[in-house]
C-alpha cells in the first residue's frame, strides 16, 4: 500500500499537479489586448482604418506582450506567478498622427473590437481579460468607447474578470464600472508609472480569478475641466491631488484610488476628471474615499484649471531675455498645437530677431515632398513651412537658408533641417513629432551646445527630458492660436456636461 502511495505522488509530482505536499495552483488563462487612442476631435482629419494600419497591419500574439508600457508591465508581474498563460489577441497598432486625428470611425472601431470578440470566441476560455486601453478615445455615434470595448467582451466572456488600464487623460465615468471589474490609472504626467500600472493590473486580476481578491468599484465626477498643460504631476494642485490618493492606498488595504485627470479636446459627454476607486468587497469604503477625493478636487478646481499663461508675442520676448541673462537653455512649449504645423512660434521668433533657436519640429509633408524632389544637403533652398493642416495653424512662413539635413530619423523615412541664417534652425518631418528628450538633435546635425532656445509641439511629456533632468534652466509655456488651448472658453463643444467648471458652472 505505501508503495502505490508514494507511485501516485510521485506521478502527481511529475504532472506538477502538487509542489512541496501543496496542491499547485489551477493554470489560468488570460486574454491580452490594446486598443489606445486619444481622440482630438476638433482636429481636421478622422482616424480610420487607413490611419490604423498606417504603421502595418493588427498584431497578435507575443506582438501584444511587446507593445507598450503597460502591458510590459503586466507580463513581467505575472510571469511571476506559476501556471499562468498570456494569450495576445487582435489588436491594431498605434494610429497615425497620435492625437493629431479626429474622430475614430465606427467602422475601424468595429473592425478592430470585433477582432478581438473573434479571436475570444476561437480561443473558447479564458480565466480573465487585460486591456491596455487609453480612456479618451471618441468614436463617431459611439460617445463612450472604451465601456462598448468592455460589453462586447463581457458577453463573450461570462463572468470571467475584466480589468482595464487608463492614461491619466481617460474620460470616463461609471459606465466602464458596470462593463469592467478593476481600472487602474497612472498618477504621473509625463507617464513614468505606465508599467507600474500595468504590474497593479496583472496582480489584481490573478488575484480575483484565484478567489483572494473581490474587486468593487466606486465612481465620481467632480464636474471639473482642466486643459493637458495644467496637468503636469510636478506641481500643485496636480500633485497634491495623485499624493492624496496614494495616501489612501498607503494607509489602506487593497485599495486602489485613480483619478484620470481627463482630455478636454474631446467633445464628448464624459469628458472631464474621474475618481475611480477599488477595493476588496468593500463598497462603502470605496464609496467614501472616491467622493472624498472628488470633492478635494472640487475644491482646488480654480488653481487647476483657471491658471493663465502668455500668449505668444510676449512667451517669445521672455525666452529672449531670459536667453540674453545666460538662463539658457530656454525651451517654449508650444502646447497647443495638435497638427504640429502651427507657425505662430516660428513667425514671432523671426519678428523678433532672435538667434540660436531651433523649432523641433513642425509637421508639413508638403514642405518634406518637395524637399525631397529638388533639393540636396549643403546647398541653399527655398521652402515654405507650416500654416496649413489646421485653420488655427497661422500663416505659412518662407525659409531660405541651407538644407543641413535630409534623411530617415525613427519612424520617418525623411526628415529636413534647414538652417537659417544667425544660426537658426527648423526641423521639419511629415507628421506630428512630439520630442520628449535631447535625442533627435545630434541624428540630425544640429549642435545643441549652439542653441539658446528650443521650442517644443509638447503639453508636458517634454518633461521627460528638458526639465525632470535640470536640462532646461528656462521653460515657458505658450498660449499660442491652436485645437489644444489653455483657455477652454473658445472651443464649440456640443456634447459635454452643461454643469462644468470653469465653462458652464462656477
Amino acid at each position: 500500500m505505501k508503495l502505490f502511495v508514494h507511485f501516485v505522488l510521485a506521478l502527481l509530482l511529475a504532472l506538477g499537479l502538487i509542489s512541496c505536499g501543496e496542491m499547485a495552483p489551477k493554470k489560468i488563462r488570460i486574454a491580452v489586448a490594446t486598443f489606445s487612442h486619444e481622440t482630438c476631435t476638433f482636429c481636421p482629419s478622422p482616424t480610420g482604418i487607413e490611419e490604423w494600419e498606417y504603421y502595418g497591419p493588427p498584431v497578435r500574439g507575443d506582438e501584444v506582450l511587446k507593445s507598450d508600457s503597460y502591458i510590459q508591465g503586466f507580463v513581467d508581474r505575472a510571469s511571476e506567478y506559476g501556471g499562468v498563460e498570456l494569450i495576445g489577441i487582435y489588436s491594431p497598432r498605434d494610429a497615425k498622427g497620435g492625437s493629431s486625428g479626429s474622430w475614430v470611425t465606427k467602422e475601424a472601431f468595429d473592425k478592430y473590437t470585433n477582432g478581438m470578440v473573434e479571436d475570444l470566441k476561437k480561443i473558447q476560455h479564458v480565466d480573465g481579460v487585460y486591456l491596455a486601453l487609453h480612456g479618451a478615445m471618441a468614436v463617431d455615434g459611439i460617445m463612450k468607447p472604451e465601456a462598448e470595448i468592455a460589453r462586447r467582451i463581457r458577453a463573450v466572456v461570462g463572468d470571467a474578470p475584466i480589468v482595464i488600464t487608463y492614461d491619466l487623460h481617460a474620460n470616463e465615468d461609471e459606465e466602464i464600472a458596470e462593463a469592467a471589474n478593476a481600472v487602474f490609472i497612472t498618477k504621473q504626467y509625463p507617464h513614468y508609472d505606465a508599467r507600474y500600472q500595468g504590474e497593479r493590473a496583472a496582480r489584481i486580476l490573478i488575484k480575483t480569478i484565484r478567489g483572494t481578491y473581490k474587486p468593487v468599484m466606486a465612481v465620481r465626477k467632480p464636474g471639473v475641466l482642466t486643459p493637458s498643460v495644467f496637468q503636469w504631476t510636478g506641481e500643485s494642485p496636480a500633485m497634491e491631488i495623485m499624493e492624496r490618493a496614494r495616501r489612501w492606498e498607503e494607509s489602506t488595504k487593497d485599495v486602489f484610488v485613480s483619478v484620470a485627470f481627463g482630455f478636454a479636446y474631446a467633445d464628448v459627454p464624459d469628458v472631464g476628471a474621474t475618481v475611480m476607486v477599488v477595493t476588496n468587497d468593500n463598497k462603502k469604503l470605496a464609496d467614501e474615499i472616491a467622493q472624498e477625493m472628488s470633492d478635494y478636487i472640487w475644491r482646488v478646481r480654480e488653481k487647476f484649471a483657471g491658471k493663465k499663461i502668455p500668449k505668444v508675442k510676449d512667451g517669445v520676448a521672455q525666452a529672449i531675455k531670459a536667453a540674453r541673462e545666460g538662463h539658457k537653455p530656454v525651451v517654449i512649449a508650444d502646447h497647443s498645437d495638435r497638427t504640429g504645423n502651427s507657425s505662430w512660434v516660428l513667425e514671432e521668433l523671426l519678428k523678433q530677431g532672435t538667434s540660436n533657436f531651433c523649432i523641433t519640429t513642425i509637421a508639413d509633408s508638403v514642405a518634406i515632398k518637395q524637399l525631397v524632389a529638388s533639393a540636396k544637403v549643403g546647398e541653399p533652398v527655398d521652402v515654405t513651412v507650416g500654416g496649413c493642416m489646421d485653420e488655427y495653424a497661422g500663416n505659412p512662413v518662407r525659409l531660405k537658408g541651407t538644407l543641413t539635413f535630409l534623411g530617415k530619423y525613427g519612424q520617418f523615412p525623411n526628415v529636413a533641417v534647414v538652417q537659417l541664417p544667425r544660426n537658426n534652425h527648423v526641423i521639419i518631418t511629415p507628421l506630428l513629432h512630439q520630442v520628449i528628450t535631447t535625442n533627435i538633435f545630434k541624428p540630425v546635425g544640429v549642435d545643441l551646445s549652439t542653441i539658446d532656445i528650443i521650442v517644443l509641439k509638447s503639453r508636458v511629456h517634454f518633461r521627460r527630458g528638458y526639465d525632470d533632468n535640470g536640462f532646461a534652466k528656462t521653460i515657458i509655456l505658450v498660449d499660442a492660436p491652436g485645437l489644444g488651448p489653455a483657455d477652454l472658453s473658445g472651443i464649440p463643444y456640443k456634447n459635454i456636461p452643461k454643469d462644468i467648471y470653469p465653462l458652464t458652472r462656477k
